[in-house]
């Protein structure tokens, strides 16, 4: 247990840093944190009943509704959240991975782990297409009427 928070509070803390480097005005470090932090734990615990492409569909949609939420409370672009808050899923290590292993002539597993990071990105994609195709309008408080 203790494990798995501080995972969360490494990718909170990461995507902060993240936000940093992409530029994103600094009153939104808070929520740009709390979004990567909710994304990994989501992967986390999708991962333990599921594939890692599965479970990087689930965060990636879990990222993406957190971010075009808070896009709508905070009058700003998703992108600001999108972009920040998805870095704790994407395969990066596995693209290095798949680099060192083909350099060092080791195809099966080059294939093996570029394979894997292929299907991250692709889960990535697919996760962000799913939720921005949902009305916008869903996202807005209802008024009182």
């Amino acid at each position: 247990m203790v494990k798995l928070i501080l995972q969360v509070l490494a990718a909170a803390v990461g995507t902060v840093g993240f936000s940093l480097l992409f530029g994103v005005p600094a009153r939104y470090y808070p929520y740009c944190g709390f979004i990567g932090g909710i994304g990994w734990l989501v992967y986390l615990c999708c991962l333990s009943y599921t594939s890692a492409s599965v479970a990087t569909f689930c965060a990636t949609v879990v990222v993406i509704l957190l971010s075009r939420w808070f896009a709508v409370r905070k009058r700003c672009p998703a992108t600001l959240f999108l972009i920040s808050g998805i870095f704790p899923l994407v395969p990066g290590a596995g693209i290095y991975w798949a680099a060192y292993y083909t350099v060092s002539n080791q195809l099966q597993m080059a294939l093996e782990t570029g394979y894997g990071a292929v299907k991250a990105a692709v889960a990535i994609v697919l996760g962000i297409v799913f939720v921005f195709e949902l009305p916008e309008k869903w996202f807005h408080k209802k008024s009182r009427q």
